[in-house]
């Protein structure tokens, strides 16, 4: 995973936000905003130095660079969402979000709703065998 544009280690989403250029700081809180009435419940931390929210593991990371919003992991299991993130897909599928065009926030909560009912499935999917059934 690249490393954000912060020098130290945040230990809250809102100082890893308070490092950063108000123009910035605006379209990651909004991003944030997004995902949390995306993912009701969803808990905020830090994990590998930038932002992330998690269920039962990490929904998605998203973190500020020099020219663009990065969001992870990448998006699969829906072919329809694979195509409409396709244009935005970096290196290994993890996502970039150009600073200088409009930031995707309609197509971010549908990427974290993905995440939020894989999330549910893969802890609906262990919690027999971890109840020794």
């Amino acid at each position: 995973m690249p490393r954000p544009t912060t020098r130290s280690t945040p230990g809250t989403i809102d100082e890893y936000l308070a490092s950063l250029p108000a123009e910035v700081r605006s379209i990651l809180a909004r991003i944030r905003a997004t995902i949390r009435a995306s993912a009701p419940g969803a808990q905020e931390v830090i994990s590998y130095a930038i932002p992330a929210f998690k269920g039962h593991g990490v929904l998605v990371y998203f973190a500020a660079f020099k020219a663009h919003i990065g969001f992870f992991p990448p998006v699969s299991g829906d072919p329809s969402l694979e195509t409409a993130v396709s244009r935005y897909a970096g290196p290994k599928g993890n996502l970039r979000f150009p600073l200088d065009e409009p930031m995707p926030y309609a197509l971010i909560a549908r990427i974290v709703k993905r995440r939020v009912r894989q999330d549910r499935a893969r802890a609906a999917a262990r919690r027999p065998h971890l109840e020794g059934g």
